[in-house]
């Protein structure tokens, strides 16, 4: 790539990145060309030359064997004419500065080759080299060297060939060796011992450790590494000759710690561990050093001391300019008074209100005289307001000036400025983010972005973290070493060039924000006199689960920046993360950090496409394996989330000094996180500016110093935030630079500029002190009375408030009273003074103190009952001092009105007695005077306790409430007010009435106290604080009960545009009269976040446009009183919001919202319905975000009486898939309803679809409406089955089986639609059926196979077993058989045989197995053992069913004998058979022939008698007596059974006779 297409500053520019990057290689060059100049020895190797990198050239020793040209570079091969002969080691000398923890140094990387330390062993054995030093006669020897002769060179030609073969012979060797051997891990020859100090001694640790290559030793304090520039001067780390020591300098009681050694080589890691423990003297305490602990203002001194000191600063330092890199200090003399020996103040300095502490930026000098700050090097971090403050026992004094740095000269004309405040937050193992200010300068090209660097600490080299320029003032830099320290550096860059670098950030340490908590609070831990250290024995891994509370925390058009927590289940291990990304809408996953995973629970992503959206989601692993994913993040946009802010508003110069000016302007609307404003100055007409400040400023108003008097100048502002500079402001007006009339406002000392003609204090820094007391309080303090008693004065009781600087520049106001006073009466001081009726305002009363100090008093009073007509609109105060009861003149206490009922007089002399009279102004004039209050002393009040709130005020009266308010009190004695409590009588009641109306202490300065109708209440309020109650305080007038008549409450109102609105009329208002409206009873300051309106003479309405919560009150000035009230909570405020968001964006109700589903011929309906439609009715159909219409693909309806609004699609198509939206749109009211069908949701309503399309054209032939399915009769047949439906006459049926036909004898009639085939139960196979006619055909498949077949198979077992009988017992001639009958048996039907619930182990004398249809067990010759229940069990394509009986012994009915098996007997004869029965109970006996039930009658004589003998009998027997007989007997235990076979003949003759009687003698023989 050319250098032309580079960027600027990649390019090889002395103050770009190349030069920049090389930096630290450049200066450890030239340190090694210095040292190797001041030691310059050259060394030859048999006549081969080694060159110095200082550049020098060595000749050869002889021209003839060195044929390669002379380099600058050195060369580390030694050459022989053209053949390599063996390496020369480089001669290197290095400093061993700087040198702490791990060291990548070149010389390292070589010894950590077993290359090197085989060259190493060669070279120091000598065998064949030799190195000769050059001397000052090279030129000689060369010389000499020429003449030769022939001789010599031959000789050292033999000996050179002789040295390259020993050289080759000893590479071979080492060739062959192991380097593995040569290597072996760390050991600690000699480990570091434990220590026990005293404090304020130092200790050394020593350590011998051994390996090869050699280890790297790193010293840990508490498992954090000692870094030596962190703590300059209080470690020392030394390592030589493999012994290591740690040192550490005047060890404290923070030392007290466990220390670690550390030694690593590329064979591993070893530790070892040493405590040390500091003890401390007992009187060690009081030699301890607190100077640099804030004093409070009474150290060193009893609280009985009765010395006050004065602060007095002079030879001050003034408004200072300065550039960065200059020095500056700023000084001034404090002289206090008395001198104390040994005591001396304490000096504090602070910039823009934050305390300084010295550091190598910021030095702090006291002389005893002279306070002096230095700042060693500027920088515009060290721009703003500088304050001194002077601490003694009686309290503090300050002084204040602003410090201005300017830039200083670029490098390039034309680059931009550096940036300021580089910060770090958010620190963790691996990751921290860097955030910084952008500078005011930016050389007249826009900044095209920053650099950040990195730096860890303890060396001096810089790598740049981001390789092209970022915009955004905040950047994460990854890739940190965990427990290593850093610190950072921006710089800006232009089109024109690179700023210069910033001021360093603070030293961050890559720590878990755990650890770093954990190392801040161990110094404060008790020392317990034992260090224990534990190790814990390894566990099996454990895979971590998923972390929590994954979410963006940070999101740019750069970077993304994710944080998570751990999670719960982690293992004993540690746990790192994976992070994932996929693109928003997919689900195609990808690991960010393949390579390495993160350990910090913070990650930045970056090389994200800008306008994509994105999900992300981490997982966690250890050497256990990954866990599972976490939830993933919602979808983000990658661009900034944080927008420039807009230009400030309008610009307003005012004068202020010779060379000063004050400008305020309007802030940026809706800007977030913003950092400040730049303003700019430009002298009119010349088009160039130039900033006044070079660090941003917060608030609206800043004052510009450095300007030319008697110029003009016009100015402009512009904010600045993270994510850049706003445009500027209009120009403001030109103004010419000169002091105003009442004088210059320096910084820090500006009053509030709140719209009152005055106030009460003037402002102060939030860090302003207070005066501690300096006395104890007398113990006369003189209870206030209601009368005046000249000759006793009261005593002023509390204060803790300081004594501002009155501001002198505002020009007096005219206080001449429009009626002549009243001379000073004798009466009540809460009784108003006579005086003619006239426009002005009556008089106050009830002047009362509230605050007393050294020199001055705040006063208090209540406003006159008569206002003269129109609104009062101040007050001024006068004051006169009483000597020896005598009074003086009156004095001006105020020369511009004040608007407060309360005012600070001063400029009073302590211990003095002093009166005090009040007067009110109004548009007509100055009101008379108030009678003079009673006399009051001027001296510090040094009470704990509060003093008593004020000017207490009714409002909202009601017949059975009101509303109380008051001042807080303006003496907070010795700590804030805590609460108040509220006291109530009647008026007429006595003193020993009053009761308090709380019993906890309120925090609000108003409360609504519940009253009796028609009675007159007086109130007063008592303040608290933490020493106790204050007095109560003045008495309010007496109060009625009542509701006057016409009075209105505060409505609420929301109109057609959704604006809340509390409205307010009041009928009985004055010509002068207005509506206040508050808050919690506190004027409303922040007025655009609403708007008050007054429409008409009596209402007002107050527009809410914000979402507070609170009391809303509106007061009627010029009236008696008239008030009212609206409290609005959080319920309240979410009914109104809600009324307000129906209001503007009406809605049209909706009886269901879109729907979908599927109709004839697969056709797709999207319908919704409204409760109520309009005829102007409006429907916009959309379809992801595009309007679509009704035509060919989309059928749209609108049923304005149902409300019912419908779409049709014929089918879906891949390209409808989306989302589905119905707006409507009915006059303002609107209403929309969307359906999302996207993914399964799609696919499957379009798969359902194109079925019933399909579905609906098969049905317009013959068709199936059950498909093809089996079905198995009770004689366990299996019938195919399948209904149709749609046919004709000529519609044909074809069966198939495994592709060929099946032959039907009968055509199928399709009676009733169905269609059967009979088949076997082992017919498997596929079975088709196909219906068909000219309308079409349709098919069904019946796959019997495989499962199919099982499944049959299973119905059928089902089908055979539940046709089982029950299980009966039939006696043999061998035992018993147990069996039962069921309609059909195959060959897969299992039948199993349980004895006890046990199964049955066939032998020779228990066999089962199946005749026909019956399933027997056979028992031979049974036992008592045979006893018991006998279980069969069928399977039934399930579980299987079963069937028991119980063989009891002799209680079951039994035939024991007596009958035969076959009995032939000649027709004609008589058969008389008998059998024995047994069992218990008696067995019930029933006769059998040929299965059916016998009757006994004349024929069959069938008797049992006795319960034991059954008698069969038959008279004149027949052949048709021939048959199967038997009798059955049974009880509840059992059933038995016994059969016989009776045969008759007919003897046809006497041969046939004696044939047949001999065939029965043989027979029975």
């Amino acid at each position: 790539m050319s250098s032309v297409s580079l960027p600027f500053y990649q390019k090889d520019h002395r103050h770009y990145d190349r030069s920049y990057r090389n930096k630290e290689v450049k200066s450890s060059l030239s340190h090694y060309h210095m040292e190797a100049s001041s030691s310059s020895k050259g060394y030859v190797l048999h006549g081969f030359c080694v060159a110095h990198s200082s550049g020098e050239k060595m000749e050869m020793t002889s021209v003839k064997l060195s044929p390669l040209p002379k380099r600058v570079k050195p060369s580390y091969i030694a050459y022989d004419e053209s053949d390599i002969i063996g390496y020369v080691v480089p001669v290197f000398r290095g400093r061993r500065e700087h040198i702490s923890g791990i060291t990548d140094t070149e010389e390292e990387r070589i010894k950590e080759t077993a290359g090197y330390v085989a060259r190493r062993n060669l070279l120091s054995t000598g065998e064949g080299v030799t190195i000769v030093a050059n001397t000052a006669e090279d030129s000689l020897a060369e010389e000499r060297f020429e003449k030769k002769s022939r001789k010599v060179s031959v000789r050292e030609s033999a000996e050179r060939i002789s040295l390259r073969k020993r050289i080759h012979e000893t590479e071979e060797l080492h060739k062959k060796l192991n380097e593995d051997s040569l290597l072996h891990a760390p050991e600690f020859v000699i480990k570091p011992r434990s220590h026990t100090i005293w404090e304020k001694q130092s200790v050394k640790l020593h350590c011998t450790v051994s390996g090869w290559p050699e280890p790297r030793v790193t010293w840990y304090k508490n498992n954090v590494p000692i870094d030596t520039h962190v703590h300059p001067g209080k470690y020392k780390i030394e390592s030589r000759y493999s012994v290591h020591s740690l040192e550490i300098n005047r060890c404290d009681f923070d030392d007290t710690a466990q220390y670690r050694v550390s030694a690593m080589n590329v064979k591993g890691e070893l530790s070892a561990f040493a405590s040390v423990v500091v003890k401390r003297y007992k009187g060690e305490i009081e030699d301890f050093d607190f100077t640099h602990i804030s004093k409070p203002s009474s150290w060193g001194f009893p609280s009985s001391y009765g010395k006050t000191f004065e602060v007095n600063i002079v030879d001050k330092f003034g408004v200072s300019f300065g550039r960065e890199g200059e020095t500056m200090s700023l000084g001034c003399t404090v002289i206090v008074y008395p001198p104390v020996r040994n005591i001396q103040p304490e000096i504090q300095w602070y910039r823009d209100d934050v305390l300084l502490e010295p550091s190598k930026w910021v030095q702090m000098h006291w002389s005893g005289e002279r306070a002096t700050l230095t700042l060693t090097h500027l920088n515009k971090e060290d721009e703003g307001l500088y304050t001194m403050r002077v601490v003694t026992k009686s309290g503090y004094d300050t002084y204040s000036a602003y410090v201005f740095v300017r830039d200083a000269d670029a490098e390039i004309a034309g680059a931009p400025g550096a940036p300021l405040d580089v910060s770090c937050l958010d620190a963790n193992k691996d990751y921290v983010i860097v955030t910084w200010k952008q500078p005011a300068v930016d050389g007249g090209s826009p900044i095209l972005g920053y650099f950040i660097d990195r730096c860890e600490v303890g060396t001096t080299h810089w790598s740049q973290c981001n390789d092209t320029p970022v915009k955004f003032a905040r950047f994460p830099v990854t890739g940190l070493i965990e427990g290593r320290s850093y610190v950072f550096r921006v710089r800006a860059v232009n089109k024109v060039g690179m700023s210069r670098p910033s001021r360093v950030s603070s030293p961050i340490a890559a720590l878990d924000p755990a650890d770093r908590a954990r190392m801040k609070g161990y110094a404060s831990a008790p020392w317990t006199g034992q260090i224990i250290v534990t190790e814990e024995e390894p566990t099996e891994g454990v895979v971590p689960g998923k972390p929590c509370e994954l979410s963006i925390i940070e999101a740019t058009k750069n970077y993304v920046v994710l944080s998570w927590k751990p999670p719960g289940q982690r293992g004993h291990e540690g746990i790192m993360y994976y992070v994932e990304k996929c693109v928003s809408g997919t689900d195609n996953w990808q690991r960010v950090n393949t390579e390495i995973p993160v350990k910090s629970p913070r990650f930045a992503l970056f090389d994200l496409a800008e306008g994509k959206s994105y999900c992300f989601r981490v997982r966690c692993c250890n050497s256990a394996g990954v866990g599972e994913p976490s939830e993933a993040t919602q979808s983000i946009v990658v661009g900034d989330m944080l927008d420039i802010p807009k230009s400030p508003g309008a610009v307003i110069p005012t004068r202020n000094t010779d060379t000063s000016v004050v400008v305020s302007w309007e802030e940026s609307k809706n800007a977030k996180e913003l950092v400040g404003y730049y303003i700019e100055a430009s002298v009119s007409g010349s088009g160039v500016w130039a900033p006044c400040n070079n660090k941003p400023v917060k608030g609206k108003r800043f004052i510009c110093h450095g300007l030319l008097t008697g110029q003009t100048y016009v100015f402009r502002v512009r904010a600045v935030n993270a994510a850049g500079l706003s445009g500027f402001s209009q120009e403001s007006e030109a103004i010419e630079v000169k002091a105003a009339l009442g004088g210059g406002i320096p910084h820090g000392v500006c009053p509030e500029t709140s719209g009152k003609t005055g106030g009460l204090t003037m402002h102060m820094p939030h860090w302003a002190g207070k005066h501690e007391a300096s006395q104890s309080a007398p113990s006369t303090l003189l209870e206030r009375d209601d009368q005046v008693n000249r000759h006793a004065p009261s005593s002023s009781s509390e204060s803790l408030a300081t004594r501002p600087n009155t501001y002198k520049g505002q020009e007096g106001t005219n206080k001449s009273p429009s009626v002549a006073s009243v001379p000073a009466q004798n009466d009540d001081v809460g009784q108003p003074c006579k005086f003619q009726l006239e426009p002005s305002p009556a008089p106050p009363y009830g002047i009362t103190v509230l605050e007393s100090v050294r020199d001055s008093m705040v006063l208090g009073w209540k406003q006159p009952k008569f206002h003269g007509g129109s609104e009062i609109t101040g007050y001024f105060v006068d004051y006169r001092e009483l000597v020896d009861g005598v009074p003086g003149k009156w004095k001006e206490g105020n020369i511009k009105a004040i608007s407060d009922r309360a005012y600070r007089v001063n400029d009073l002399k302590e211990n003095k007695i002093y009166q005090f009279q009040v007067r009110a102004i109004n548009v007509a004039g100055v009101g008379v005077p108030s009678l003079p209050s009673q006399p009051f002393k001027c001296e510090e009040w040094t009470i704990a306790v509060p003093g008593p709130p004020y000017d207490l005020r009714c409002s909202e009266v009601r017949k059975h409430s009101l509303v109380l308010l008051w001042n807080p009190p303006v003496y907070i004695g010795r700590s804030e007010v805590s609460g108040y409590y509220v006291d109530i009588k009647e008026a007429d009641a006595d003193e020993e009435q009053w009761k308090a109306v709380n019993e906890i202490a309120i925090d609000k300065k108003y409360m609504k106290v519940n009253l009796k109708e028609g009675h007159a209440y007086v109130f007063r309020v008592r303040a608290q604080n933490r020493a106790g109650v204050s007095k109560p305080s003045d008495v309010t007038e007496p109060v009625v009960a009542e509701t006057r008549p016409g009075t209105k409450e505060v409505m609420v109102d929301v109109d057609d545009n959704g604006v809340i609105s509390l409205v307010y009329e009041c009928s009985e208002m004055a010509a002068d009269s207005k509506f206040v409206w508050s808050k919690n009873y506190e004027e409303i300051s922040d007025s655009s976040r609403l708007s008050m309106e007054t429409k008409g003479d009596d209402k007002t309405d107050m527009k809410l446009h914000f979402e507070d919560v609170g009391i809303y009150s509106c007061i009627v000035t010029e009236t008696d009183g008239i008030s009212s009230s609206y409290t609005l909570d959080e319920n309240e405020l979410k009914r109104l919001l809600q009324v307000s968001h129906d209001h503007k964006f009406p809605t049209i109700p909706l009886k269901s919202e879109l729907a979908v589903e599927l109709l004839e011929k697969g056709r797709v309906r999207f319908w919704m319905q409204a409760e109520k439609l309009s005829p102007n009715t409006k429907v916009n159909y959309v379809f992801n975000d595009t309007a679509i219409v009704h035509g060919e693909k989309y059928n749209m309806k609108l049923d304005k009486n149902t409300g019912i609004i419908e779409m049709f699609m014929e089918k879906l198509e891949d390209e409808d898939e989306g989302t589905y939206t119905f707006q409507l749109q009915d006059g303002k009211a609107t209403n929309q309803s969307s359906l999302v069908l996207i993914g399964d949701v799609f696919k499957k309503l379009q798969k359902e679809s194109e079925f019933q399309r399909q579905e609906w054209f098969r049905k317009q032939g013959p068709h199936f409406v059950e498909y093809l399915g089996w079905e198995v009769t009770p004689e366990c047949n299996v019938l195919l089955k399948c209904k149709v439906a749609n046919i004709l006459k000529d519609t044909s049926i074809i069966w198939y089986k495994d592709e060929r036909e099946i032959m039907v004898d009968e055509k199928h009639d399709f009676k009733e639609g169905v269609c059967t085939l009979l088949i076997s139960q082992k017919d498997a196979g596929i079975y088709e059926v196909i219906l068909r006619d000219d309308r079409g055909k349709d098919k069904s498949l019946l796959k019997l196979t495989d499962k199919g077949f099982t499944e049959l198979m299973n119905d059928v077992c089902r089908v055979i077993a539940q046709s089982a009988t029950e299980l009966k017992i039939q006696s043999t001639e061998h035992g018993i058989r147990l069996y039962s009958f069921v309609n059909y048996y195959t060959e897969e039907l299992k039948v199993a045989w349980q004895h006890k619930d046990s199964k049955i182990s066939y032998t020779d004398r228990v066999k089962s197995g199946v005749t026909g249809e019956q399933l027997w067990l056979q028992i031979n010759e049974p036992t008592d053992k045979d006893k018991g229940k006998y279980t069969i069990t069928i399977f039934d394509g399930k579980d299987g069913l079963q069937k028991s009986v119980d063989l009891s012994g002799q209680d079951r009915a039994r035939v024991i004998g007596g009958l035969p098996d076959v009995v032939t007997i000649q027709e004609g004869k008589s058969l008389n058979l008998t059998c024995n029965i047994w069992g218990d109970p008696v067995p019930e006996v029933t006769w059998l022939r040929n299965e059916r039930q016998m009757v006994s009658d004349n024929h069959y004589i069938l008797k049992f008698d006795s319960g034991k003998f059954a008698s069969f009998t038959i008279t004149s027997v027949t052949t048709q007596d021939s048959g199967k007989y038997s009798i059955v007997v049974n009880n509840k235990y059992g059933t038995e059974s016994g059969d016989f076979t009776v045969s008759v003949f007919i003897p046809e003759s006497e041969e046939e006779r004696a044939i047949f009687e001999a065939k029965k003698t043989e027979k029975k023989k």
